[in-house]
């Protein structure tokens, strides 16, 4: 017989398990639901806190408009100017390649400016405004403006461009701001710089533009929008402002550099002019030059080709990347040495036949010209090659290294720009270093005669024979030369950066640097550079060079029968006044020939330019202080009689 009581029992019991089962999962899933509550409400409410706020704010940077660069009297050399752009917020844009595809048939846009933005876009944040094109033309921006609601996430704004109003005039000094290279940003990254540089697009390449990124970028700011689920701002809630770099003020003299620059004509060449009193750069040229405002906006290949490739390399910044043998301009610090080593007084007297002897080798004077009797005043005058040829072993080459170092021959001079090269001031030493086998490491006789008159293995920039220049004229003292004056901020608060005191003093007899002025200052009034300096309101002194490019072999120098670029150099260094000197200056044209045919004219005009508009800017000053002055006392004669007739 069935037993139902039995099978209900059962039936029962089976379901109290599954309920009790049931109930436990139940119980056990809440317990895990509350466990995780209780994480994600307490202990890990900070952190979710700042992830919900991160994810609806957007925190953009706001870049600083860049510090401008100007003349010492004020005249602009590198500025700023409002520039219509298109920005792109790559959260708005739903399908960007189809965006682009649409936006190219309203706007003119390059391969080129594509590529530079998505590499942007990669790097960039998402809510971030990207440069797609600047410079806008009005047309173009109106033509947008009416096209604009078929482009969400494309803005038409106004951004600050660098601008250089000068062209070419000292494009090497000021240099110029490109795009920012992955290059860059490692640097930037590596100095811990990167942050700041969020939302700029550009950085210093070349000149005191990169040599003084730093002070002239500024500090970025920061504004924090609140944005919706889709990524779209909805209001500010907080905003720190930019700080502007600061504008900087150059040694530079923009009229005299454009009376040195406009003095080369089509010449190649360098020229530096300083102040001896403090090392401030007064003129600056490398010639030819180029255009910075070609690399604003990311120069085109052709423009840089066609710069890249010129035999003329218009990029190379010649006064301190060049690097020359120096020719005669040498003879007065090696005759200065001479002097005060001891090894030959001012009145001994040498006899030039027109060469020097030295074991079976015959050197030459220039032009195989022939002196006679010569003391050192008259070696300097006339230039002649044989009293320094003569003089070169007595002295030595290690001691003759060792006297002009000082100088800051063969030395970076530590100017505010980059790229200066060191040159050669040879010695034993320096040769073992610099040659591999024996034999070429060893140092000849003949080597120390070829560097007593600035060739040889001499090569120097012409930034250091200026400055070599204008330690001589001072009469000894080492200002370190430099191209800023000062540095102002956003309030014209101006801070200088130069120093006042010299680096150092050069202990040199002032009996000795009497002997070399004079005979220099004789240079100019009936020696080599005479026709030059012809009829100068001022007494000037200097000393013209040549220097050799190609080695004749014990030939003739014929100028029409050699390649034009391998012609001598045409050198002159000198300083002015005399008595008190403000201009000490290095000039240098490639493949010139004679330094008084082409240097020493390009000298005499920078001097004349300098000194005569400061004698006639003084003399304007005197008048009008004199006027002022009678005015004044007038005034005060009037003021009885104008009392007396009021009574």
């Amino acid at each position: 017989m069935f037993d139902f009581k039995s099978v209900a029992q059962k039936e029962r019991s089976r379901f109290l398990l599954r309920a009790w089962v049931a109930s436990g999962l139940v119980l056990f899933a809440l317990a895990l639901i509350g466990i995780r509550l209780w994480v994600l409400q307490v202990d890990e409410h900070e952190g979710l806190l700042q992830r919900a706020d991160r994810n609806r704010t957007a925190v953009m940077p706001i870049a600083p408009r860049r510090g401008e660069i100007v003349d010492r009297h004020g005249e602009i050399l590198a500025r700023n100017y409002l520039s219509h752009t298109l920005e792109v917020v790559p959260a708005e844009v739903q399908n960007m390649d189809k965006m682009l595809d649409a936006l190219g048939q309203v706007i003119d846009l390059s391969p080129n400016a594509i590529t530079r933005f998505k590499r942007r876009v990669a790097a960039g944040g998402r809510y971030q405004e990207i440069m797609l094109r600047n410079d806008l033309t009005e047309l173009e921006g109106a033509y947008f403006a009416a096209q604009a609601f078929r482009f969400p996430g494309v803005k038409l704004k106004a951004r600050w461009v660098r601008q250089y109003p000068q062209g070419q005039v000292a494009a090497h000094v000021v240099g110029y701001v490109g795009r920012i290279s992955e290059a860059d940003l490692q640097a930037l990254d590596e100095r811990g710089d990167l942050g700041n540089y969020r939302g700029t697009d550009v950085i210093g390449k070349q000149g005191v533009e990169r040599a003084w990124e730093a002070m002239l970028h500024g500090m970025t700011g920061i504004e924090s929008l609140e944005v919706t689920a889709r990524g779209e701002p909805m209001r500010s809630l907080h905003r720190i402002d930019p700080e502007p770099g600061r504008d900087l003020i150059l040694t530079l003299d923009l009229k005299l550099q454009r009376v040195a620059e406009q003095a080369f004509a089509h010449h190649r060449g360098a020229l530096v002019a300083i102040d001896p009193q403090n090392g401030q750069i007064l003129a600056y040229v490398s010639q030819p030059s180029f255009d910075p405002n070609l690399f604003v906006g990311g120069i085109d290949q052709e423009s840089w080709r066609e710069l890249n490739e010129s035999k003329d390399v218009p990029m190379l910044n010649r006064p301190i990347s060049g690097t020359y043998p120096i020719g005669s301009t040498y003879k007065p610090f090696v005759a200065l040495a001479a002097l005060e080593l001891g090894k030959r007084d001012a009145e001994t007297k040498i006899y030039d036949p027109g060469y020097f002897e030295l074991g079976n080798q015959r050197f030459r004077n220039a032009g195989s010209a022939h002196y006679g009797h010569v003391d050192m005043h008259r070696s300097l005058v006339v230039s002649s090659d044989t009293y320094y040829y003569s003089l070169a072993p007595e002295i030595g080459i290690d001691a003759l290294h060792d006297f002009m170092k000082p100088f800051g021959f063969g030395q970076r001079t530590g100017i505010d720009l980059s790229g200066e090269r060191a040159g050669v001031l040879p010695s034993i030493k320096w040769k073992r270093e610099a040659f591999k086998t024996p034999e070429q490491q060893r140092w000849y006789a003949g080597e120390t005669v070829s560097a007593a008159i600035g060739q040889g293995y001499n090569a120097f920039t012409i930034l250091q024979l200026a400055q070599a220049t204008s330690v001589l004229a001072n009469g000894g003292r080492y200002y370190k030369p430099h191209l800023v004056m000062s540095a102002q901020d956003r309030h014209g608060q101006v801070g200088r950066i130069e120093r006042k005191e010299p680096d150092y003093v050069l202990d040199i007899e002032p009996k000795h640097l009497e002997i070399i002025h004079a005979a220099l200052a004789d240079v100019t009034q009936s020696g080599t550079a005479r026709r030059a300096f012809a009829g100068t309101p001022y007494q000037a002194a200097g000393k013209t060079g040549t220097a050799q490019l190609f080695n004749l072999k014990g030939g003739r120098y014929r100028k029409d029968a050699i390649d034009e670029r391998l012609r001598d150099h045409s050198l002159f260094m000198g300083f002015a006044p005399l008595e008190d000197p403000s201009i000490a200056i290095a000039v240098l044209v490639e493949n010139g020939g004679w330094g008084s045919d082409t240097a020493a004219p390009i000298a005499r005009k920078v001097m004349d330019a300098w000194l005569l508009e400061k004698d006639k800017e003084e003399q304007e000053a005197q008048e009008e202080q004199e006027g002022s002055d009678t005015e004044q006392k007038v005034a005060a004669t009037d003021q009885p009689a104008t009392q007396e007739t009021a009574r």
